[in-house]
């Protein structure tokens, strides 16, 4: 990574035509004016002109109508969030925050969505940086000057682009701190713009605006489903990905597993939706195990838990449950096909008027009832269920709602969500698993260092549901056929 110039470069010192200054160590010890004056000049216009609305326009144009309509007479802002330092001068690759990208379609950082409050509604601004200054060097003296980190729309793209009109965000703080009337701010992404409306807004007014966004993204639309079963596809072929070189991560580790994965998901999408889980052998009852280090064994299982995500932010989350050299043993086939029984039982449930607990309960009654069969714990079913004793082995809910991250939704009100009824658009996950810890002696030695789920991505229909991550086999049988297919 280059550090031949790249010095700090502030506003406050460009305005005040003050010295530019340097990064401590660097090896120029500062620019000429007739460096300077070179670089102003000799450029070509690269402005992009006749440029075509994103494809979400339409619909984002519908979600912030709906956001106008619930807060009127407001001033709703909606920040994207800044770069994070992960040490010293190197940034994390920025990711917006999902209000914010909801209700544009931007992605880039430091941007902010304000609704304006007029006598009809609201009237939508977008701020922005612009393209880097020129004239002033910005463009090449700034470590976020377009030729160190790339260019910029310019305001008058960003209208095309995302059909609001653009403002240069680095005025917008002041506008903010001279502002009258109510406001509200979703908190968490951007402290200057916070800290521009300390005095005008509540943190219970603010959460009412973080919980109505959040509750919005409930019901997905046409563009949101098909972004997803893009995600899902993606994924799909991720895992395809890695079963045609497990032999190279038994010879290395779960980071081969890790990589393989992120490559689909980069040369497809935008990233990984969440960290991958990767979970050999006893690794898998490690419910969010992301450290990926671990080694890979034939006659272990592999616990895959992944989502591409798509250049629009859509996330799958999708669980597979592999033996490693291709063949369960009779004991890993018993239990995963506990699983199997109990996934089946909850994708049955889901169902439009079915309330959001019915998969979950439908899940935990048949892995309850295996646990009981097997003498793991003492019945009746129903008393296991109502004391919860089956969470030793279950541990987690089976499933949430999916969308633009990948617990969805996840501030919305309980009664909205858990306690919600299922609608034809919502997208959840149905996930149920079985882990028998490595050192839990309350089961038979052979049962310890097993964990197993399945989990699939489910659209609620009219009819019914539709499972979107059906191009990955789940019966035992049919993933031992696909894993063979795969090695060829």
């Amino acid at each position: 990574m280059s550090d031949e110039l790249n010095p700090a470069v502030t506003d406050e010192a460009t305005e005040a035509e003050e010295p530019i200054k340097q990064r401590k160590n660097g090896l120029y010890p500062g620019v000429s004016d007739e460096l300077a004056e070179n670089m102003r000049s000799g450029w070509a216009d690269t402005e992009l002109r006749d440029l075509e609305p994103i494809p979400q326009a339409a619909a984002t144009a519908r979600r912030r109508a709906a956001l106008s309509a619930r807060f009127p007479g407001e001033r709703l802002v909606v920040p994207a969030g800044n770069l994070k330092t992960r040490s010293n001068d190197t940034e994390y690759a920025f990711r917006a925050a999902t209000e914010y990208a909801y209700l544009t379609g931007n992605q880039t950082e430091d941007g902010v969505l304000v609704l304006e409050p007029t006598a009809g509604g609201h009237q939508a601004t977008i701020y922005l940086l612009p393209r880097s200054d020129r004239e002033n060097g910005e463009f090449w003296l700034s470590g976020q000057g377009e030729l160190w980190v790339g260019r910029r729309h310019s305001l008058t793209e960003s209208e095309a682009l995302y059909g609001i009109p653009a403002a240069d965000v680095r005025e917008l703080a002041d506008t903010l701190r001279e502002a009258t009337g109510p406001v509200r701010v979703v908190r968490g992404h951007d402290a200057a713009i916070e800290a521009a409306l300390t005095d005008k807004v509540t943190a219970e007014r603010d959460e009412e605006l973080r919980v109505f966004l959040s509750e919005a993204r409930l019901v997905k639309d046409e563009f949101e489903i098909g972004e997803l079963q893009k995600a899902v596809d993606s994924t799909v072929r991720g895992f395809e990905d890695v079963v045609k070189v497990l032999d190279k991560a038994e010879a290395t580790s779960e980071r081969y597993i890790e990589g393989t994965f992120f490559l689909r998901a980069r040369v497809e999408g935008n990233d990984i939706g969440y960290g991958s889980i990767c979970a050999s052998g006893a690794h898998a009852c490690t419910l969010h195990w992301v450290r990926n280090d671990g080694p890979v064994r034939s006659g272990d299982l592999l616990l895959l838990d992944a989502g591409v995500e798509t250049h629009t932010l859509y996330t799958a989350d999708v669980t597979r449950t592999l033996p490693v050299d291709g063949t369960y043993t009779d004991l890993q086939r018993k239990i995963y096909d506990a699983v199997y029984e109990a996934q089946e039982a909850g994708i049955a449930a889901v169902k439009p008027g079915a309330k959001f607990r019915d998969f979950h309960d439908a899940s935990q009654r048949v892995l309850t009832e295996k646990l009981v069969e097997w003498g793991l714990v003492e019945g009746p079913v129903e008393r296991v269920l109502e004391l919860g004793l089956q969470r030793r082995w279950t541990l987690h809910g089976t499933g949430h709602m999916l969308g633009m991250d990948v617990h969805d939704c996840a501030v919305a009100r309980t009664e909205a969500y858990v306690d919600g009824t299922l609608e034809p658009g919502m997208v959840l996950t149905v996930e149920p698993g079985l882990y028998f810890q490595a050192d839990d002696l309350t089961v038979p030695e052979e049962y310890r260092g097993i964990g197993v789920r399945i989990e699939d991505d489910i659209l609620v229909t009219a009819e019914g549901n539709r499972n979107l991550s059906a191009g990955l086999p789940r019966r035992s049988g049919e993933v031992e056929a696909w894993m063979a297919s795969l090695k060829g």
